[in-house]
């Protein structure tokens, strides 16, 4: 063990020395340099396409550079005219939990109006784009169906049609990469805002690549849409692999191990299972009061699922379910990212815990309706997992709607490999 500790000294004293870099699980590197360039960068390389127009930038604390400057700052530098600023969900600076309604008001450092989009449909949008010529959509998105951004874009995608403007989104990364497509495709009837439009729980796709989709086969090609595309992504990168900065998307997603298993474990939302908000390690912390850590731990463990181990946990939530209850629950431990399945893994949760607390689990309903079903986008894995279906039988019946989709999405993508 001596050659480990005297090679840990050695790479400590050269990290000191500025003469080797360090990658971090957010991406950066000690040079500070960034591997793929943003729309938003890329954008800025270019600020003559926007000369003479008056924007309307749609952003949130992600729509960042790679040195650390917000967008709105970085354009209006760059002499772009912004003219007014709209945010989704969590609001333009990030401040709102999730489900709050954030407040429109005058920022105190521009001067300019930041105006809530969250909980509008379009034609509540249209007239808040008085006064712009161009709507510019620049928001990290989190690579899951039922995560809510990407419905604002899709709505003001369309009450930018109905108001005539340009619409312009600035590509950046899927965080948990551009290659898999996993879990159910949405059934049409139960569409809402964690899910408009029919595509899997893991949708494989950028923002940028989305909004094509979204535009030619749901919005009847309605906008005047360009896509300013990334320089220098892959499909197989990983957040990690960019060397951008990560910044939290929304409040409960603080690191981009949180995306990798939030199409899974945001699930639990739909049960009465705490999945984690409250804590440090939301969607990775499990539990809820009835549970016994080590049990379910236990039993996660042996159905030796793909990439994962669960470890028993304990916790008290400061805000959302069982706030300030001890709760037992697992911790989730991603050990191969590859090999990974996050909503077989979320299923597989749902099912043990069900298996040893039958009499306390619940599912979560929102008057009649299941919550677990919105997100998951039907009825069908609800019912299969009350019926005892195994979650590796549950997975499999994805197969033919998922080759559906692949040949779909096929069509709309900009990035290597398999990319146009």
């Amino acid at each position: 063990m001596v050659w480990k500790r005297t090679v840990g000294i050695a790479m400590a004293v050269l990290l000191m020395l500025g003469l080797i870099g360090f990658s971090g699980v957010d991406g950066r590197n000690g040079d500070g340099g960034g591997k793929v360039k943003t729309g938003l960068e890329v954008l800025l390389e270019d600020s003559e396409r926007l000369s003479g127009k008056k924007v309307g930038l749609i952003t949130n604390p992600t729509g960042m550079t790679s040195d650390y400057r917000h967008g709105l700052d970085a354009m209006l530098d760059s002499g772009i005219e912004v003219v007014k600023v709209y945010g989704p969900e969590h609001g333009v600076r990030g401040t709102e939990q999730a489900g709050d309604t954030p407040g429109s008001y005058e920022d105190p450092r521009t001067g300019l109006p930041f105006i809530n989009l969250y909980g509008k449909k379009p034609e509540e949008m249209v007239p808040l784009f008085d006064g712009v010529d161009v709507l510019v959509f620049d928001i990290q998105d989190v690579g899951t169906r039922f995560y809510t951004y990407i419905y604002t874009m899709a709505y003001t995608m369309e009450a930018a049609a109905q108001a005539d403007k340009e619409f312009i989104v600035l590509d950046r990364p899927n965080p948990i990469g551009g290659t898999k497509v996993e879990g159910p495709v949405l059934d049409p009837e139960y569409a809402s805002f964690v899910g408009l439009f029919p595509i899997p729980q893991r949708h494989g796709m950028t923002v940028g690549e989305l909004a094509r989709m979204f535009n030619e086969e749901f919005l009847g090609n309605q906008a005047d849409l360009e896509v300013i595309p990334m320089k220098g992504w892959k499909r197989t990168d990983r957040f990690r692999d960019t060397k951008l900065p990560w910044v939290l998307p929304s409040p409960n997603m603080p690191t981009p191990e949180t995306a990798l298993v939030y199409p899974g474990t945001g699930m639990i939302e739909g049960t009465n299972l705490s999945e984690g908000r409250g804590t440090t390690r939301p969607f990775e912390l499990l539990g809820a009061p009835y549970i016994k850590g080590w049990e379910l731990a236990e039993a996660l463990n042996k159905a030796d699922l793909p990439g994962v181990s669960f470890r028993e946990a304990y916790f008290t939530p400061t805000f959302s379910k069982y706030q300030g209850e001890a709760v037992g629950g697992v911790q989730v431990h991603v050990e191969d990212p590859e090999q990974f399945s996050p909503i077989l893994t979320g299923i597989t949760i749902i099912q043990e815990t069900k298996k040893l607390y039958p009499d306390q689990f619940q599912w979560r309903k929102n008057g009649d309706s299941h919550w677990i079903d919105k997100l998951t986008g039907s009825d069908r894995i609800r019912k299969q997992v009350d019926e005892g279906v195994p979650a590796k039988k549950i997975a499999k019946g994805w197969k033919e709607e998922l080759e559906e989709f692949n040949e779909l999405r096929s069509e709309y993508l900009m990035y290597p490999p398999h990319g146009r």
